[in-house]
């Protein structure tokens, strides 16, 4: 099969809401999706029961940036909407990021296969559909699957993420976070879960708790707690997550040579069992970008478009600090030219300070078999503009490929609800065959830079050496730019930050020992370039 294989398609469609025979109302809704701008094509209107072709519905480039919820029950296409949304930005330049839980994602990469159902799709909202893959990236969270390994270091994915990850509670975070601000005074940069547990352990010390006092203290309880919960992380095979070479977000902004957008692809089902590594990681990806990228304010077309999978897991027993962190980056991240898409099953899996900053949704079918069902079906047709269909009635009748639309204008007024047939992604529907994903995997350029882990000296060496033998007079041989020691016997933590050795710690240029390590507002720090 070529590259581009052509199904044969309808006539191509008039400019939207422009053909005499649409209904009044239908006119209206087509009326608002008329744009000048690029757009990106979703499908056309459904009305009545029929699908109007001559309406076309669609989404703003210039919008993408101002986030959107793709939801609907199991089954009913999200996935197919994301790759179809996914398609089109790359086609306009724009890269994008996908999270692949169920590893289906891969056939991005390859053209599509022609048959009768994509034939008859195509026919039925004037899509001239062609057979086309798109430039794709694959990933794999500590190299755990098929993909480029993706890796962070303890120090950067901060205090806040790994609470979440550890499943701490308020208390124990907020512990935890005193152990980060001791490192960050330091310049002890944390690269994997070995130096972390024995920085808590030595805090916990007789030795070491006086360090900690300053600070607020740290009680013996809970440093157990927090030993106790990374051994038990660790014995899961979770280790290999935390380490370097840390991951580069920057990564994901890149275009190809014919100047489409990259679609990364992380690939996410060998740790389907560990929703809240996953779904943190990812969190830990997008404050990351927020953190590194310049303010751009509104731009022709986003920088990138993020698409969040099973985002209910990521607010699923979230402490207040979390969720805060999350509401602020995704507030302010649109600044920066990046979109972020949560797809989840029903708007209630978002928290409403969230939902609010969500201006273009696309809801698929949802089922009403129970009272908590029908209660989620009355909550989500609140959350849509007043509209001319029964909601109710149509989100419960939608078939799969089929959506109620809503999105921001160029204008950025919310359009009219608009019940769509979808259109079908022009890439493979399902994963490639595992020999040529392997083969992309391997032949990237990004393979060599961080395929293979490096452990460094870092904490944990550092405070396992005996300091007999290292006194004041050494050490200051040894760092010429420490303080002067006031007292005749440095602890042992003193005299590890107070040596040179620390000076490959420093986490960015101007970084020295005892300058506090700068964070975000999610708690993440600054990637230490290299």
């Amino acid at each position: 099969m070529s590259d581009r294989e052509t199904v044969p398609s309808a006539t191509a469609p008039e400019k939207s809401g422009s053909a005499p025979a649409l209904p009044k109302e239908a006119l209206e809704i087509a009326a608002g999706y008329a744009f000048a701008g690029p757009a990106l094509d979703l499908g056309a209107l459904l009305w009545e029961g029929r699908c109007l072709a001559d309406a076309q519905i669609r989404i703003p480039l210039p919008m993408l940036n101002r986030h959107g919820l793709v939801a609907g029950a199991t089954g009913t296409g999200k996935t197919k909407t994301l790759q179809l949304i996914a398609e089109q930005l790359s086609a306009q330049g724009v890269p994008v990021f996908l999270a692949d839980i169920k590893g289906d994602l891969s056939g991005i990469s390859a053209p599509g296969q022609p048959g009768d159902q994509i034939t008859a799709r195509a026919a039925d909202v004037h899509q001239r559909w062609t057979a086309t893959g798109f430039p794709a990236q694959f990933y794999a969270l500590g190299g755990l699957g098929h993909g480029v390994p993706v890796r962070a270091t303890i120090t950067s994915f901060g205090p806040v993420l790994l609470s979440k990850v550890l499943q701490l509670n308020r208390t124990q975070e907020q512990s935890l976070g005193l152990v980060f601000h001791y490192a960050d005074t330091k310049g002890l940069e944390l690269v994997d879960l070995k130096d972390l547990r024995a920085v808590v352990a030595f805090l916990s010390s007789d030795e070491g708790r006086p360090e900690l006092k300053s600070i607020g203290g740290l009680s013996g309880a809970t440093a157990g707690v927090i030993l106790r919960a990374l051994t038990a992380f660790e014995a899961q095979g979770m280790g290999g997550f935390f380490g370097e070479p840390e991951f580069d977000t920057a990564e994901f902004l890149r275009t190809d040579g014919d100047g489409r957008g990259t679609v990364s692809v992380l690939e996410l089902p060998a740790v389907q069992d560990k929703p809240e590594l996953f779904s943190t990681f990812l969190m830990w990806l997008l404050a990351d970008l927020f953190h590194d990228l310049p303010e751009v304010g509104d731009t022709g077309k986003p920088k990138l478009v993020f698409f969040f999978d099973e985002a209910h897991l990521l607010f699923q027993d979230a402490s207040p600090a979390f969720l805060d962190a999350i509401t602020r980056t995704v507030r302010l991240i649109r600044s920066k030219g990046v979109g972020v898409f949560f797809v989840t099953q029903t708007p209630k899996d978002v928290p409403g300070d969230v939902l609010g900053q969500l201006g273009n949704r696309i809801q698929h079918a949802l089922r009403a078999f129970t009272p908590d069902d029908e209660k989620a079906l009355r909550a989500t047709v609140k959350t849509f503009p007043n509209s001319a269909y029964d909601l109710e009635e149509l989100l419960t009748g939608l078939g799969t490929g089929e959506a109620v639309v809503t999105v921001l204008s160029e204008k950025g007024a919310p359009t009219p609800v608009a019940a769509t047939r979808l259109r079908a992604p022009e890439s493979l529907m399902g994963p490639v065959e595992s020999a040529a994903l392997n083969e992309a995997v391997t032949s990237s350029p990004l393979y060599g830079r961080y395929a293979q882990a490096v452990d460094r000296e870092s904490a944990y060496e550092r405070l396992q050496r005996p300091p007999a033998g290292k006194g004041p007079d050494e050490m200051r041989a040894r760092a010429p730019q420490a303080a002067p020691r006031t007292r005749e016997q440095p602890s042992v933590v003193e005299q590890v930050v107070g040596s040179g050795m620390f000076a490959s710690l420093a986490r960015s240029i101007g970084t020295q020992i005892g300058r506090e390590i700068t964070r975000s507002v999610f708690g993440t720090a600054r990637r230490r370039r290299r």
